[in-house]
C-alpha cells in the first residue's frame, strides 16, 4: 500500500511539497548506511551516530504514542463547570493554556496551518473565545480573537475550504452560543443566515434517516448541538472509558449538559496525562503502533525494529482475542490490526471485522465525512485481501464493495473542495496495482515517494503525531534504499559478466534478459546480506529462459536429447577435442554452452549451499533442473507430434514446465535458515511450489494465448476452448481468472498457516514474493515481451536511487 493509512483520517493529507535534488555519490558500498547515501546531505563524520540516533528516536514512538495539542479541544475541555460549583471551571489550567497559546493574528491553531484549513482555524478560535467568554476572562484574547473571526468569516462558506468533520453542525452551533453569551460579532448577515440554513438542512437531512449512523454522527459532534442534544440518546455511545468517541470535547460538552461521573473520569484521565493542553483524540495508542508498524514494514526498514514489532502485534492480539473497545470501536483500527495480524500468521477469523462493517454504527462512518469513509474504505479494502478461508465470502463481498466505492470517489473527485490531487492518485494506483500483485522492491519505492513526513489528520480539528508522519523513518528508508540498490548495481555487473564467462550472449536463439532475472532477484531478496541467494535467483533465472527457448525454438531434437542425457550423466568431460571445439560428448556448440552453464552454476550454488545447510543439497538442485527438462521434452513432443493434451495432463506438466523449481530452491538453500531433507521434500514445500507455479503459468497462458495460438503452441486458455463454441473466449478466459485467484488464495493460506505447519516462514515469504513477481510482470501483458513498464522498473529499483532534500 501506499501511505494512505497515514493521509488520512477523516482526512487531509496535508501536502509538503519536497525538491528532490541528488547529493555526492557514495564512497563505499560496504559503509553506505553508515557514512551517507545518495541523496541525502549528512556529513559522513557524523551519519553512524545520526542512524543509530534516529533507530533510537523511532524504537521510543513505540514505547509513548505523540500526540498534538488541540486548542479546540482544549476550549471545550476548559467550559467544563465545577460539579461543586456551576461558576468556577474545574480545569482553570486550561484556561490559562488559552490565554497563553493565541496566536499574533489572533487566532488560536497548529503553527503553519494549511490554507485549505482556515474553517478549522476558525471552528478553533470560535470555540476559544467561547471559553475564556463563559468564564470572564481575558478580554482583549477576546476582542482579537473576535477579530479574527469578523475578518475571515466569509471563509467558512467557501467550497474550496477543506471542512473538518460536523463543522458544518458545529460552527453554526457555537455561533448561537456566542450569541447567547452576548459575544457582539458583526457578521454579514446573508453568509450568516446561509451558515444556518446549511445546518438545518443537515439536521433534517440527518434525523429523518433514523439510522444508527446517524445517530453516532449526532453525538459526535455534541458540542454543535448543546440544548438541542437528545442526550439519552447521545449516552448511548459512551465507551468504557467515559469517552464519546475518544473525542475530549464531544467528552466536555457531555459533561457540561450530563451529570455524568465516567465523563469526568475520563477528562480528568486526560488531564492527568497531558497537562492544560489536551489532543483531538485520546487514546489512540494500539492504531498509533499499528500505524508505525505498518509504515516501517510498507518504507522497508522493518528488519531494525523486529523485536519491537513482536511485542505490538502480540499485544494487538491479546486485545483482538479480548474484544478490546479500541480495536473494535473503530473500522479503519480493526481493519488494520486484522491485516497486520493475519498477515504476520496469527489464527484470527474474519467474523469481528465483518460484524464492525455490517453495524451502521461503526465510528468511523459516524463522522459523515468523505475522507473519513475513505480511510475506512481504504483500510477495509487492504483487509478484504487477506481473505484466505473457503468461508470468507463476506469478506470477499467487502473487497468488491469497498473496491468500488473508492472508484465512486475518484470519479467523482473533491477538486472543486481543493483536495490535493496526489491523494486520488495514490488511491488508483492502490486500486490498479493491489499489494499481492506487486514487485515488494517496487511497493516500498512507491511508499517511501508518497510518504509525507509532514501529514496532518482532520477529525473535528487538525491532529499530528510522529507515529503517524516521521522525518527519522523517511530518511533512515531512504538511505536504506539506496543502500541496497548500490549495492544492486554492483551486483548486476557481476550477473552481466558471469553471463559473457558462460559464453550465453553466443547463443543466437535465446533472448538476452539477464537484467530481467537479476531485477527479479533484487526486487524480492534485497537485504544485502542475502547476496548469494539473491546470484542464485538470478542466475537460475537466466538459465531457466535459456533453456527454455533451446527446448521451445533453438534445438533440435537431437541437441535436446543430448543436454538430458548430459545432465542425467553429469560427470562429462565436455573440453574440447583436439581436433574440434566441441566436445565428442556434445552434439553441438549450443548444447556444450548450455550444459557447461547448467552444470557450473549448478555446482558452484550447491556447493555454497551445502555449506550453509550443512549436508549435500546439490543432488536435490540436479533432480529439479532435469524435472525441468523433462517438463520442456514432454512440451517439445507434443508440439512435434500434433498430440492435444487434456487440459489435466497440461496442468500436471506445466506447474514444473513453468520453471520456478531450479529458481527456488537453491535461493530458499541460500536464503536459510537451515532445511532438513525431510523438510525440503515435504509435501508441503511441494504444495507452496505447485501453487505459486500454476498461478504463474495461467496468469502466462491468459496474457499470452493470443500470441502463443498463432503460434500453435499448447496453452491452458486454448484448450478451454470447444470446437462447437459453447465455451466462448470470454468464458475461458473468465475461468481461467478464477483458478488464478484460488491459486494466490490457496498459496496465501499456506504462507500465513502456523499450526502444523513444517517449513519456515522465511521460505514461504520467498514462495508469496514469487507469486507477486509474476503478477507484476504478467498484471498487463507478458513480461518478457513488454519493454517500456519493465525498462521503466528496472530503473526504478536498480539504476535510479531516490534523491531526498534535507528537512532543516
Amino acid at each position: 500500500m501506499l501511505h494512505l493509512s497515514l493521509n488520512f483520517q477523516a482526512h487531509l493529507t496535508l501536502q509538503k511539497t519536497q525538491s528532490y535534488r541528488y547529493r555526492r555519490p557514495l564512497i563505499s558500498a560496504s559503509v553506505a548506511l553508515e557514512t551517507g547515501v545518495q541523496g541525502l546531505s549528512s556529513p559522513p563524520n557524523s551519519s553512524v551516530l545520526w542512524v543509530d540516533q534516529s533507530k533510537e528516536r523511532i524504537r521510543k514512538l513505540f514505547n509513548e504514542v505523540d500526540y498534538s495539542v488541540s486548542a479546540y479541544d482544549t476550549a471545550w475541555v476548559a467550559m467544563v463547570p465545577d460539579p461543586h460549583s456551576s461558576q468556577a471551571p474545574l480545569f482553570p489550567k486550561c484556561l490559562n493554556w488559552l490565554l497563553g497559546s493565541q496566536l499574533h493574528d489572533g487566532s488560536w491553531s497548529l503553527p503553519h496551518h494549511h490554507p485549505l484549513l482556515l474553517k478549522d482555524v476558525l471552528s478553533s478560535t470560535l470555540a476559544c473565545v467561547l471559553a475564556l467568554k463563559t468564564w470572564g476572562i481575558g478580554e482583549e484574547h477576546i476582542k482579537k480573537g473576535v477579530r479574527f473571526i469578523e475578518l475571515n468569516f466569509a471563509l467558512a462558506s467557501e467550497e474550496c475550504q477543506f471542512s473538518p468533520v460536523g463543522f458544518d453542525i458545529i460552527f453554526p452551533g457555537m455561533l448561537d452560543h456566542a450569541r447567547d453569551l452576548s459575544l457582539g460579532f458583526q457578521l454579514e448577515p446573508k453568509l450568516l443566515n446561509d451558515l444556518i440554513h446549511k445546518r438545518d438542512m443537515e439536521l433534517g437531512r440527518i434525523c429523518e434517516s433514523h439510522s444508527k449512523k446517524s445517530e453516532a454522527f449526532l453525538a459526535y459532534v455534541s458540542e454543535g448541538l448543546l440544548k438541542l442534544q437528545n442526550w439519552d440518546m447521545a449516552m448511548k455511545f459512551q465507551r468504557k472509558n467515559g469517552s464519546l468517541f475518544n473525542s475530549p470535547s464531544a467528552t466536555a460538552a457531555a459533561a457540561i449538559n450530563v451529570q455524568n461521573p465516567s465523563c469526568l473520569n475520563y477528562l480528568y484521565s486526560v488531564i492527568d496525562k497531558f497537562g492544560p493542553a489536551v489532543p483531538a483524540v485520546y487514546p489512540l495508542d494500539i492504531y498509533a503502533r499499528l500505524c508505525l508498524v505498518d509504515n516501517l514494514e510498507k518504507m522497508g526498514i522493518s528488519q531494525y525494529f523486529t523485536n519491537e514489532i513482536q511485542c505490538v502485534l502480540d499485544d494487538t492480539y491479546r486485545c483482538w482475542l479480548q474484544g478490546e473497545e479500541d480495536i473494535f470501536a473503530e473500522t479503519s483500527h480493526c481493519a488494520l490490526a486484522f491485516r497486520l495480524l493475519r498477515k504476520h500468521g496469527y489464527d484470527i477469523s474474519s467474523d469481528p471485522l465483518i460484524g464492525i462493517l455490517e453495524d451502521e454504527s461503526a465510528s468511523s462512518y459516524c463522522c459523515n465525512g468523505s475522507w473519513n469513509e475513505v480511510n475506512a474504505l481504504v483500510e477495509v479494502y487492504q483487509a478484504s485481501q487477506m481473505a484466505v478461508h473457503e468461508n470468507e465470502s463476506a469478506l470477499e463481498k467487502q473487497n468488491l464493495l469497498s473496491k468500488h466505492l473508492l472508484r465512486q470517489h475518484i470519479f467523482n473527485g473533491c477538486d472543486s473542495k481543493g483536495f490535493p490531487n496526489q491523494i486520488f492518485q495514490q488511491v488508483e494506483y492502490l486500486l490498479n496495482f493491489p499489494s499481492p500483485l506487486i514487485l515488494p522492491r517496487v511497493e516500498i519505492r512507491k511508499n517511501i515517494e508518497h510518504y509525507n513526513v509532514d501529514s496532518g489528520r482532520i477529525l473535528k480539528t487538525l491532529y499530528r503525531s510522529s507515529n503517524l508522519g516521521n522525518e527519522d523513518l523517511l530518511r533512515l528508508a531512504v538511505r536504506d534504499f539506496n543502500h541496497c540498490q548500490l549495492i544492486h548495481r554492483n551486483e548486476l555487473e557481476e550477473i552481466e559478466r558471469w553471463y559473457t564467462q558462460n559464453r550465453l550472449h553466443e547463443l543466437k536463439f535465446t533472448r538476452h534478459k539477464a537484467i530481467y532475472g537479476f531485477f527479479s532477484a533484487a526486487a524480492t531478496i534485497f537485504s544485502p546480506e542475502l547476496y548469494e541467494a539473491r546470484m542464485s535467483w538470478a542466475k537460475n533465472c537466466v538459465l531457466t529462459t535459456v533453456t527454455d527457448d533451446f527446448f521451445d525454438v533453438g534445438g533440435s531434437e537431437e541437441e535436446l536429447r543430448n543436454l538430458i542425457d548430459l545432465l542425467e550423466r553429469w560427470d562429462v568431460n565436455i573440453s574440447s577435442d583436439c581436433c574440434s571445439d566441441i566436445s565428442s560428448d556434445c552434439c553441438s556448440e549450443n548444447v556444450q554452452i548450455v550444459f557447461s552453464a547448467l552444470r557450473s552454476t549448478i555446482s558452484e550454488t550447491g556447493e555454497k549451499a551445502s555449506k550453509l545447510q550443512g549436508r549435500n543439497v546439490t543432488s536435490h538442485t540436479k533432480e529439479i533442473w532435469l524435472e525441468l527438462l523433462y517438463g520442456f521434452f514432454r512440451e517439445f513432443e507434443w508440439t512435434r507430434d500434433k498430440t492435444v493434451p487434456t487440459l489435466d495432463e497440461y496442468m500436471a506438466n506445466a506447474y514444473v514446465s513453468f520453471a520456478l523449481g531450479p529458481i527456488m530452491f537453491p535461493a530458499i538453500y541460500l536464503r536459510g535458515p537451515k532445511l532438513s531433507e525431510e523438510v525440503a521434500r515435504h509435501p508441503e514445500m511441494r504444495s507452496l511450489y505447485k501453487h505459486v507455479s500454476n498461478c504463474g503459468r495461467l496468469l502466462n497462458d491468459m496474457r499470452g494465448f493470443e500470441r502463443e495460438r498463432k503460434e500453435g503452441k499448447l496453452n491452458s486458455v486454448t484448450l478451454r476452448l470447444s470446437p462447437d463454441g459453447t465455451v466462448s473466449e470470454a468464458a475461458a478466459i473468465a475461468e481461467v481468472k478464477l483458478l488464478i485467484e484460488n491459486e494466490r488464495r490457496r498459496l496465501l493460506r499456506l504462507v500465513l498457516q502456523k499450526d502444523g505447519s513444517v517449513v519456515p516462514r522465511a521460505c514461504k515469504d520467498m514462495f508469496w514474493n514469487l507469486s507477486r513477481i509474476l503478477h507484476q510482470f504478467y498484471f498487463n501483458n507478458d513480461g518478457f515481451t513488454s519493454e517500456v513498464e519493465m525498462v521503466d522498473l528496472v530503473k526504478a529499483i536498480i539504476h535510479k536511487p531516490i534523491p531526498l532534500e534535507d528537512f532543516e
